[in-house]
């Protein structure tokens, strides 16, 4: 730790942290250029071998040629054979004293002394003479082997010039270099338009999350609907996520509205009813009504707050866990709870279930039944009738009474929530019900209709099973 209390950064990590802080596109053009200076280089390296493999296999041929000429030569004592363009030659005696050489040849020493002594022990010495870079003149390459003479050892040097090879070597080495250097800024700048192109929409995308994210509403991000890669994708699968918390939002906004209005009325009752019962002192009888009414907001604040509950569980998209039931028997304890209240007002609760397993999740589909029915014989009048068969992969049930139906103008919105017709809106309930029957058939991928049959209501849900 340094003494301001930071941590200093390791030497190693210097340039790793230069890069991450650059734009994508730098890096991707710094790759792109790296790994195509590697490839070049690469390219080059072997153009330049095969083409001075070539270039040298030609002129150790001329140089065997024109050594093995001067060799014969020299040992049967003829006359030496001309020298090639550019080349020349040299005869040394044991000592090595220059006997014989050709003009080029004259005034230099073209053996070494650790090289003559090579020779005279009988080996055979190839070298160059001069460099390819810099540029030396009268660049040559040598050949040096032992002969015998009229009973005596010389050492024959034969050299061939080395000019047009170097020079054809450098021209290359020049237009390989600007090849290379071409081909590496347009490589670069096909990558920088390539990136460009390739993180525009990305750039778009991160536009329209700042400006939601600056508060707007509705947006969606811009995805091109005649591509499908990897960014569309990306686009599309951003724009679900927007929906979702579109979605979730307004579901929060609506909960909070619903309950904020909906429970200020029982709340206002049960402190209208409190403030009263304290004004003044009250007989038994007074207070006990008073407890009865208390007692009825409250159990009117806890059906109100559980159906909303329900009502957001459903819609923030629980999974449904779908179990094998049989339908008569969800019937029977979705109704079964409700045949006292029934035999109570005289009314009779028929069942018309055909026996099937079906697989629904009886954690909803029941509360969905009974919701059904209570609204039957609260709203309604006559015998309430639930009907209820498993065809074709769906599970079809519907709940009739005989009462007068629903108002026209009602059964549009008759699953809204809180919405309640206007006979009904003096008889207990939240006006929930029908929407929580709504709810549980979306979330099983199913509807809810509703309908006046002539002489009473009647409510199907229809889901697949």
């Amino acid at each position: 730790m340094t003494p301001g209390g930071s941590t200093p950064v390791a030497p190693g990590g210097g340039l790793r942290a230069r890069m991450r802080r650059m734009p994508i596109v730098l890096r991707l053009v710094l790759t792109v250029a790296l790994a195509m200076s590697v490839v070049l280089c690469g390219a080059a390296a072997l153009v330049y071998w095969r083409v001075q493999y070539a270039l040298d296999r030609q002129l150790d041929e001329d140089l065997t040629a024109y050594q093995h000429s001067l060799a014969m030569a020299v040992r049967t004592g003829g006359q030496l054979p001309a020298a090639p363009t550019g080349s020349t030659y040299q005869i040394l005696d044991a000592g090595g004293r220059v006997l014989q050489a050709g003009e080029a040849a004259r005034g230099r020493q073209l053996l070494t002394a650790a090289e003559f002594e090579d020779v005279t022990a009988g080996r055979t010495v190839r070298r160059d003479q001069g460099a390819l870079l810099p540029i030396s003149p009268d660049p040559l390459r040598l050949e040096a082997t032992r002969v015998r003479r009229r009973g005596t050892t010389v050492v024959a040097v034969a050299a061939v010039a080395r000019g047009h090879r170097d020079e054809a070597l450098r021209e290359l080495l020049g237009q390989l270099g600007l090849a290379s250097g071409l081909t590496l800024l347009a490589a670069s700048y096909v990558g920088y338009r390539t990136a460009r192109a390739a993180l525009g929409p990305v750039e778009r995308y991160r536009h329209g999350a700042a400006t939601l994210a600056d508060g707007a509403q509705g947006l969606r991000l811009p995805v091109p609907a005649d591509r499908d890669d990897e960014l569309t994708r990306l686009g599309h699968t951003l724009n679900r996520m927007l929906d979702h918390l579109e979605a979730s939002t307004e579901r929060e906004r609506r909960f909070i509205a619903d309950a904020s209005h909906e429970l200020r009325t029982p709340l206002t009752l049960l402190r209208a009813e409190l403030d009263l019962a304290l004004h003044r002192p009250r007989t038994s009888e007074e207070l006990t009504a008073t407890l009865r009414a208390v007692d009825t907001e409250v159990h009117r604040l806890i059906d109100l707050s559980n159906a909303l509950l329900d009502l957001e569980q459903l819609g923030s998209g629980e999974q449904i866990r779908r179990t094998s039931v049989d339908v008569a028997d969800l019937v029977h304890t979705a109704t079964d709870r409700h045949r006292k209240a029934a035999a109570r007002d005289g009314r009779a609760l028929l069942l018309a279930v055909v026996p099937a397993a079906v697989r629904v999740d009886p954690r909803w589909v029941e509360p969905a039944i009974a919701n059904l029915v209570d609204n039957a014989l609260r709203h309604g009048h006559g015998e309430v009738r639930v009907q209820a068969e498993a065809t074709e992969g769906r599970l079809r049930l519907s709940v009739t009474d005989q009462g007068p139906g629903f108002p026209p103008t009602f059964l549009s919105k008759a699953f809204d929530r809180f919405a309640r017709a206007e006979a009904s809106r003096t008889s207990p309930g939240s006006g929930l019900g029908l929407a929580l029957v709504a709810a549980v058939a979306a979330s099983h991928d199913g509807t809810a209709h509703a309908a006046n049959t002539g002489h009473g209501a009647k409510v199907t849900l229809d889901i697949p099973c």
